[in-house]
């Protein structure tokens, strides 16, 4: 069935701490579907991105990613999920990720501090919610709120997007629904509409980067002298600056 979204990315999960696991290859969306959907109300067909999660409990767990796997850079997304606030520092701060994942299923074990936190969304780092917890269960629904909360009282609602880690159909929900939930987890409305829109896509293109950017340029508009002012004002302001 359709709920009116446009991209969606299949998540592969490698958690160190279950067994020693490698990263493999992304599975080819051709695979999987035959062919793709019709994006509701478009003539276009739905874009099936594909990310990589994650779970560090060490830092040593944090080297894969920066090594140059080959694998890693097959992927569109790549998320880390850190256990403890000093990998959720490394994060923020030094590794190349596009997400850093924040556990709605129970209390976090620390606070949320503000100069990672800026550092990440100067970086162009996304930190994502999951709504699916809350959804199933009472418990998880209260740690979600709060855990989300928390995060808000310092980014002030920049940065966030809200994902659904649904593993059945059931348990998806529209993007209008999922922006309601965004109000619950302190996000304002234009907010938690760019959590499930405008942030989302800023993550795409941040992992294309990622992958294919080797630097950035900009430019900046040089500010002028007082010299070069006075010789560029017409002469009739001129005069009156000198009156």
């Amino acid at each position: 069935f359709s709920v009116g979204y446009s991209a969606v990315a299949l998540n592969h999960v490698i958690d160190f701490k279950e067994k020693k696991q490698e990263i493999i290859k992304p599975v080819s969306p051709s695979e999987l579907f035959p062919s793709l959907p019709i994006v509701q109300g478009t003539s276009k067909r739905i874009k099936v991105l594909t990310r990589l999660t994650l779970v560090v409990s060490d830092p040593s767990h944090c080297n894969l990613l920066r090594s140059t796997s080959a694998n890693i850079r097959l992927y569109d997304i790549i998320a880390v999920f850190p256990k403890t606030e000093k990998l959720f520092h490394i994060a923020c701060t030094t590794l190349d990720v596009d997400l850093v994942c924040i556990n709605v299923t129970e209390k976090l074990p620390f606070y949320f501090r503000r100069p990672p936190v800026n550092m990440a969304i100067d970086r162009g780092i996304h930190f994502e919610l999951l709504y699916t917890p809350a959804i199933k269960d009472s418990t998880m629904r209260r740690y979600t709120i709060s855990n989300a909360i928390s995060l808000m009282q310092i980014c002030k609602g920049k940065n966030i997007v809200i994902s659904s880690a649904a593993e059945r159909p059931l348990e998806l929900r529209g993007p209008y629904d999922v922006a309601n939930l965004g109000l619950l987890f302190g996000l304002s409305e234009s907010e938690a509409k760019a959590a499930v829109s405008t942030n989302c896509r800023a993550t795409m293109l941040h992992g294309e980067t990622r992958k294919s950017a080797c630097g950035v340029v900009y430019t900046v508009k040089k500010p002028r002298k007082a010299e070069e002012e006075e010789t560029t004002l017409p002469a009739c302001k001129k005069f009156k600056t000198q009156a």
